[in-house]
Order: structure tokens, then sequence, then C-alpha cells
């Protein structure tokens, strides 16, 4: 009800609704910067679309109608959204009257659980907003696998790959619903609030070698390096009306400050929107560096947040490079004495290694407020003033740190007076290793940009 500054929230059952409200009285939530209240509502059951007039019979084939589908909606998208409530054997997506899609599960009961858990629901923030209703049809007939039909009781159907594409091109991680992501960002508008990368710096060093796994679940599909998932050939290329994904994901990027940024501090930057998987700046383009993504999603999502910001002075251009993969070659020292070239690919900062992990992520433009989380729990605005003077960085002009949040780290707002200054600071102190009074392993302070318009 935003006309009121107000929602509704159901529970399961009146056990939850009774927790939140004695939680909210001893504790202060915040909602997008802001201190929000907690009580109990008159209304005994929230009212959603289809809720009321959904005469059809219970079976395991839902319809589902995405209203305001402003971004693409593909089999792809679906499966995502739905397979975690129970195993979908077939979907059809039917474009004549707006958007709307068939999908069937391998149970009824799988059906009920993916009608009370979606129906209502935002694939997208603010858009793709699904009704879903039981749907006619008990079974669902698939000739091919493609964006808007898919069989996956049957992977060899026709139609999957792209006959037209380049052979050579590796192929693109899905979006994983983070191209739009949904409203995860947790009471301040930075990453979920039960987010804090296990609330410790990194464990022991024999721990470093252990590389997450590829995404789960057997329609999602990885950088070629996973190699081939679960049986499932890889699904199609997103179609057109999607937009323009890059064929490439190598990004150049050009306006860098050669004296301030590194390999490092590139990478600082880019992994707030996808993994990064190698840096490598150009000797014979002086303020030049090549960035390889994980994927051509990322490589859209860097460009569509980064291009034309200032940094030190000077505006970044990021756009998609010919090149399909970035060669070591000769690396040659940096203004600090750093490499021109490092891989990044085996590092635990990168933050979309999961679709899980993927999710937590809140990917939008440059702001003059940073979120910080993974801080330690005695932390004070003095630590980051000193970090920021050790780093030759600009001192925020207002920190704040949560409480109660976690008991093994604290997170905050860090505001400054521009977004520039708050993108410099981000591309310094992302990542820095914050001492532990109370352990011997430090801290990996972690940023990203928030919603907050004020850290106060």
């Amino acid at each position: 009800m935003p006309k009121k500054r107000q929602a509704l929230v159901e529970f399961e059952d009146i056990l939850g609704a009774c927790n939140a409200v004695n939680y909210a009285a001893d504790n202060q939530i915040y909602i997008a910067g802001h201190p929000a209240f907690v009580n109990y509502s008159t209304s005994q059951k929230i009212s959603r679309p289809g809720d009321s007039d959904d005469s059809r019979g219970v079976n395991n084939v839902l319809l589902f109608t995405i209203l305001n589908p402003i971004y693409s909606i593909t089999t792809d998208v679906l499966y995502t959204i739905c397979n975690p409530c129970g195993p979908v054997q077939r979907i059809v997506i039917f474009r004549k009257n707006g958007v709307q899609a068939m999908v069937e599960f391998d149970s009824v009961q799988s059906a009920q659980r993916a009608k009370a858990s979606l129906n209502g629901a935002d694939i997208y923030s603010g858009c793709c907003t699904l009704k879903i209703e039981y749907a006619k049809p008990t079974r669902l007939n698939v000739f091919k696998n493609d964006q808007d039909t898919w069989d996956y009781t049957n992977p060899n159907l026709s139609g999957q790959g792209d006959p037209g594409g380049n052979p050579n091109k590796r192929q693109r991680q899905p979006p994983l619903l983070g191209d739009h992501p949904a409203e995860y960002g947790g009471p301040h508008g930075g990453y979920h609030s039960h987010y804090h990368d296990e609330g410790y710096g990194p464990p022991p060093p024999h721990y470093e070698g252990r590389r997450m796994g590829p995404p789960v679940g057997g329609h999602r599909r990885g950088p070629s390096r996973y190699g081939p998932q679960y049986g499932h050939p890889p699904p199609p290329p997103p179609p057109p009306e999607y937009g323009p994904h890059a064929d490439s994901p190598v990004l150049m990027v050009y306006g860098l400050d050669q004296s301030k940024m590194n390999c490092d501090r590139v990478f600082n930057v880019f992994c707030l929107y996808g993994n990064v998987e190698k840096v490598k700046f150009m000797k014979s383009k002086p303020g030049a560096a090549m960035v390889e993504m994980a994927d051509g999603y990322a490589v859209d999502r860097a460009i569509t947040h980064l291009n034309n910001n200032f940094m030190f002075g000077q505006k970044l251009n990021v756009c998609v490079s010919k090149q399909q993969a970035i060669m070591p070659g000769q690396s040659y020292g940096l203004e600090d004495g750093s490499c021109s070239y490092k891989d990044f690919s085996g590092s635990r900062n990168n933050r979309f290694s999961t679709p899980e992990q993927a999710a937590k992520n809140r990917i939008q433009h440059p702001s003059n407020v940073l979120h910080f989380f993974n801080a330690p729990l005695e932390v004070t605005e003095d630590n980051f003033y000193e970090i920021c003077d050790e780093l030759g960085a600009k001192r925020p002009a207002s920190v704040k740190v949560f409480s109660g949040k976690s008991e093994r780290s604290s997170s905050g707002l860090l505001e400054w007076d521009s977004k520039s200054d708050a993108l410099e600071t981000l591309s310094f102190l992302n990542h820095y290793q914050m001492k532990n009074p109370n352990g011997p392993y430090p801290y990996t302070l972690k940023l990203c940009f928030s919603t907050a318009q004020h850290a106060s």
C-alpha cells in the first residue's frame, strides 16, 4: 500500500506473525534505510489475483499469466523459479494475449506448492507479476526444446542450440534472475541481511583451494569449464526481444587512472555485476584494460551500470571487446608495482558462483552510499577513517553501523558527497582485510552500492 507507506505480510500460521511482532518490539527494523514498525493487521488474509475466482479443478498443470512483462519470459526463466517447488516436466509459453504459460509438474502436490509460493510474486522487482491458476489440461504436448517450449523428460528434442551461431563462442550462463533482481536487499538496500560470508574472513589456507561447484539444477548452464550438467542439453540463446546480449565475455575499459588503478581495484568494481575471470592492463593503450567476465550477461550488466561514470576525474568508457578471451601474454609492472595481469577465476570474492549466491546480489547503478558487511563486530567510524587514510581514499562524510544484525560480524552504510567518490573508494576498500581482534583470520570487508539516500 504505497500511498500509506504500509504493507501486509501474511504468514503460514499465527506463530510466525507473533514471532515477527515480538522481534520488532525488541529490535529496530529498517527497510531501505528507514525505520519500520510491525503490528498485527485486522485482515485475516491477503487477497491475491485469482484466489477468489479460481474455479478450475486442482491438478498438476498451472496456468501462469505474467502481468507487466517488461522483460522477456522464457522457459529458462520459468524453470528457474518453478523447479524449487517440485520437478518441472514441461513448459509451454504462448504470447497471443499478452504473455501466458503452462507449467506441468510431476505431481499435484508440487503444483500446489508452486501456486502457494509464487502466486502474486514478481519475477523481477516491480514487474513480471505472476497470476497463477490451475489449468485444464493434465499433460502438455511439447515438440521441440526452445525458448517457448521445453520437455525436461526428453532432452533430445530438436530445436536446441544455435544453428547459425559461432561454434567457437562459449556458452553463456543464464541471468539467474539477476539482470533485474527482486528486492532481496535485506533491511538496508545492499545484500540479504543474513549474508555475511560465514561471518569471519578467510578460513585456514587448506580451505582456499576448494572451489564452488557448478550452478545447481539440470537446466541451468554455466561457463564451458563446468561441462555438461545432469544430462540436459544447453538451452537456446535468449530470444531477440530480451535485448542484444554481448557476443563476447570480454570487456574493454578505457579512462582508468594509471596511477591509482590496478587489477585488484578493477576487480573490486566489476565483481558487483558478475564473476570476474581475468583482468589485463594494456601496455599499448595507457589507461585501458581488458576484463573477462564469466558470461555475456555480466558484460551487459557492467556496461549498463558502469559506462560513462567518472573515476578520479576521468570518464569511464566500458564496451564489448572483439576478443573471446584474455590471453595472459607478457605482463609488465604497473605504477604501483603490481602485475598488469591477474587471474581471478578461483577467487572466493566472486559473488555469482551459485544461483543462491547470485540471488543475494543487488544489481544497480553506482550511488554515493555504500552498504558494507562482513566487518568486525566492534567496527567504528574511526576504523573506516583509518583505512581510507592508509589507502589514500576519501573519507566518508557519514558512517552508520547497524546493531544486532549478526553475532559474528557487522554491517552498515557509508556515505560520500558524490557517487564518484563512493565508486573510487569502493575500488580501494572492497575486500580489504580487517584485523580480527578475536582470532587469527581477518575479516574480508565487502562493499556494494546501496539504495539508501543517506547513511544517517
